[in-house]
């Protein structure tokens, strides 16, 4: 039975793992919370892993690139926003046909409490704190899991190299590189047991309670997400690769979004993401670039979360908010979102500075960001999903032949 489960689809691996997750917190939910130990393992192996291996591809994909091939990065770059425009765009017509109200009240969230002093309070500390996290120390940002500097210095160590790096160097990088794969591929054969114990472990400490409470602002927020993940995001991949994309989106809901919903964390999922497009024998010289780069950059379950959140603050104090406000709301969002990642708090920390666009109180703002982290075990996992899939999702939308889907 070992041998049968070891050589199934790593995807039924995975879903084999999450229910007998969810079958052993049912049966012994104090055994399912020390099985947690296990996913904390496997999360934090990938987010140690990830900063490196982002490093190294980046430095390795420019330094070796030849000049005469097209990595494609412009119109993956331009689905990225277009993405997360269109899904802020979405979380404004969900938020106005089913308007929320919060029930704000005395919140001890210590995780609102320890990030709403940091929180930013306009799109310029927005790009400030970006730009301070670019030219952090390069060490110091992989330890850190500064995505944002890792990505900086990546592009700038790999263009450096690609001037005036021997010969010899770049096989010897390409030789680093393999050895990288070869650990991050050891690290994802452990997704199965990782993801039985992040499942086991959050039924065992929330139940169904999360889903009961604030129920209608989880519908709104997983509503918006699911139309921009199965509706705008199909519509911007078909007006680029004129092909139907729904084969390609149900291979990354499996392959990608799935282990993304249990990690909750973007960066963690680079590594399942590259070698996705792997198996997808997509160009690496693109997705060694889009992929790492999407990690920080393409964040669109962040803009309906910001989005929604904002928009419920002000209805739940009596502010009126008309569709124009709405629209210049979504361009804060999409904005903001491409700051959240590598900062603490991800993009709930972003809700008092949409709040602020509506001249919202900072009280009442941070009260309304607690609600966030009491529902962020749905929230945050939903928004993952949709941030990391679409990153494979737009890098084969933009690859010139289609990509290998029987696998």
């Amino acid at each position: 039975m070992w041998q049968r489960l070891w050589h199934l689809n790593l995807v039924w691996q995975i879903i084999i793992g999450m229910f007998a997750g969810v079958a052993l917190a049912l049966l012994a939910p104090a055994v399912a919370l020390r099985a947690g130990f296990l996913g904390e393992l496997f999360v934090g192996a990938l987010k140690a892993v990830a900063p490196v291996l982002i490093f190294i591809l980046v430095v390795v994909a420019l330094a070796t690139k030849e000049i005469a091939v097209k990595t494609g990065m412009k119109p993956i770059i331009i689905m990225y926003f277009a993405g997360m425009l269109l899904a802020a765009v979405v979380a404004v017509l969900f938020s106005f046909a089913f308007p929320v109200t919060l029930p704000l009240g005395d919140f001890s969230s210590t995780d609102a409490a320890t990030t709403a002093a940091t929180a930013p309070v306009n799109v310029f500390d927005v790009l400030k704190n970006v730009l301070r996290m670019a030219i952090d120390n390069p060490l110091h940002a992989i330890a850190s899991a500064n995505f944002i500097g890792v990505l900086a210095w990546s592009i700038g160590i790999g263009i450096a190299l690609h001037h005036y790096a021997s010969a010899t160097t770049k096989t010897l990088l390409k030789e680093v590189n393999a050895t990288a794969l070869k650990l991050v591929s050891f690290v994802i054969r452990l997704a199965p047991l990782g993801i039985f114990g992040l499942v086991a472990a959050t039924v065992a400490t929330t139940g169904l309670s999360a889903f009961a409470q604030y129920g209608r602002l989880l519908a709104v927020l997983v509503g918006a997400m699911l139309i921009s993940l199965l509706i705008v995001t199909p519509l911007i991949m078909y007006l680029k690769s004129r092909r139907n994309p729904y084969p390609l989106i149900f291979v990354c809901l499996k392959e990608s979004a799935l282990p993304a919903f249990f990690t909750r964390s973007s960066s963690a999922n680079t590594p399942i993401n590259l070698a996705l497009c792997k198996k997808m024998a997509l160009s690496e010289a693109t997705y060694s670039i889009s992929i790492p780069l999407g990690s920080v950059v393409n964040m669109s379950g962040a803009a309906v979360t910001i989005t929604v959140f904002a928009l419920a603050a002000a209805w739940t104090v009596g502010l009126p908010v008309g569709f124009g406000a709405a629209l210049i709301l979504c361009v804060v969002a999409t904005l903001g979102a491409c700051g959240t990642s590598g900062v603490a708090g991800g993009s709930l920390l972003l809700i008092p500075l949409a709040c602020g666009l509506f001249q919202i109180d900072g009280e009442i703002a941070s009260q309304v960001m607690a609600i966030g982290f009491l529902v962020g075990v749905v929230q945050d996992s939903c928004e993952t999903a949709l941030n990391s899939s679409t990153d494979v999702m737009f890098t084969a939308a933009a690859s010139p032949t289609p990509p290998k889907l029987d696998f």
